[in-house]
């Protein structure tokens, strides 16, 4: 090992540098430990710095990079709502009926099936029926007694001329034809309103041989048979059993759901789309009924739609998309959709124009949307020009 001592050096001599380098070491070591521990607190402030979150602030571009944004100014718009809800198919009711019983009695033959088209007085069913026949019997005789009581009051009238008779018989003899006439008249009408066919009618009229009648039920409008409810041998009870539903289906009805914020909007005369669902063609109506009550159930008012329907497409309890178009007038701010963007935490805001050139983020509260364009109900002012054009350019800039 080679000596760190000076040839020819004292022993005193050595004595003294000893001391020298010891203390040399210590403070190299010193300052080594002091570096590293000024090294260790820098490293951390840089960390503290960088974990830190970044506060947003207003993005600043070059004359070049703001040739790419273009500005929408704010200002009042007018637009007209349009609500978009469900329904369902009804039959309208002011052409559709359900065909009660005339008369009592059993079926006898059905001569309509569901989906068949009938016109208005064709013979639905036949019912072999002991009112059908009492009536047509009632009918019988106070026609004959009816012409027997005319004949002797004009008898009487003549015979009084020449004092055959008394004046008070003759006025009684006019009293009871009239009183006949009204029982003739009575039991005509209660044939008709058991829809007797009116041929029978003439020959019971003219007095000729009626054959054994059946009982008639007719359908009381021209429609479509939509519900068939009796069946061959089923006992009728008159004015009580329903026997069929004949509906008009060039017309139906469908009753929209419209919620508390909606029904402001919508007005009798609004018109209206609806279309099934999976099928783009739209038949159009309109508003015809806003219903008085809130249904309990749902919380929601119903609408009443009349709407056209050819082809018949649309069913009863067919569920439909329909789009109310309102003609009352709405007014706001404004803004393109290509306005709005979304933050982390996927609320909107939107970039507005500095008086220093600068684009500052605005939180926004989002509207009723017409079209391509949000209504802003707040966060923005008139005259406010917000980045239509180029704001995911802006927001990168301002992430960097």
């Amino acid at each position: 090992m080679k000596s760190r001592f000076l040839p020819g050096m004292t022993a005193a001599a050595r004595r003294g540098c000893l001391p020298r380098a010891l203390a040399m070491a210590v403070m190299t070591s010193a300052m080594v430990i002091s570096a590293g521990g000024c090294s260790s607190r820098a490293d951390k402030t840089d960390d503290s710095a960088q974990a830190a979150p970044a506060k947003p602030s207003d993005v600043r571009m070059t004359a070049a990079q703001r040739k790419h944004i273009h500005v929408y100014t704010v200002a009042p718009s007018s637009y007209h709502k349009t609500i978009e809800t469900t329904g369902v198919v009804d039959f309208d009711n002011d052409q559709a009926t359900s065909v009660l019983a005339p008369f009592s009695g059993p079926v006898s033959r059905l001569l309509v099936s569901p989906g068949d088209k009938v016109r208005k007085g064709q013979p639905l069913a036949l019912v072999d029926s002991p009112d059908f026949a009492a009536a047509i019997g009632a009918y019988r005789k106070a026609l004959v007694t009816a012409r027997n009581a005319r004949r002797q009051a004009d008898m009487d009238k003549d015979l009084v001329q020449h004092d055959g008779v008394a004046q008070r018989e003759a006025q009684q003899a006019q009293a009871d034809a009239a009183s006949a006439e009204a029982d003739r008249d009575a039991a005509l009408q209660a044939v008709v309103s058991l829809n007797v066919d009116p041929q029978t009618i003439k020959d019971i009229q003219a007095g000729r041989p009626v054959s054994r009648v059946e009982g008639t039920i007719r359908a009381p409008i021209a429609g479509t048979v939509v519900q068939k409810l009796i069946t061959p041998g089923q006992l009728l009870q008159a004015g009580s059993t329903p026997c069929f539903t004949v509906a008009d289906l060039s017309r139906v009805w469908v009753m929209a759901q419209l919620s508390d914020s909606e029904v402001a909007s919508v007005k009798i005369g609004d018109p209206a789309d609806v279309a099934s669902s999976g099928s783009a063609k739209k038949l159009t109506g309109s508003v015809a009924n806003i219903a008085a009550l809130v249904d309990p159930d749902t919380r929601q008012v119903t609408a009443r739609i009349v709407v056209g329907n050819p082809g018949e497409v649309l069913k009863k309890q067919m569920y439909v998309n329909v789009q109310i178009h309102s003609h009352q007038s709405e007014s706001g701010l404004l803004v393109p959709v290509s306005a709005i963007l979304r933050d982390d935490e996927n609320l909107p805001f939107v970039y507005v124009a500095q008086p220093d050139g600068g684009f500052a983020r605005r939180s926004v509260t989002l509207g009723y949307r017409a079209a391509d364009r949000y209504d802003i109900t707040a966060g923005l002012k008139v005259g406010d020009q917000v980045v239509v054009d180029g704001g995911i350019f802006v927001q990168f800039m301002q992430n960097q």
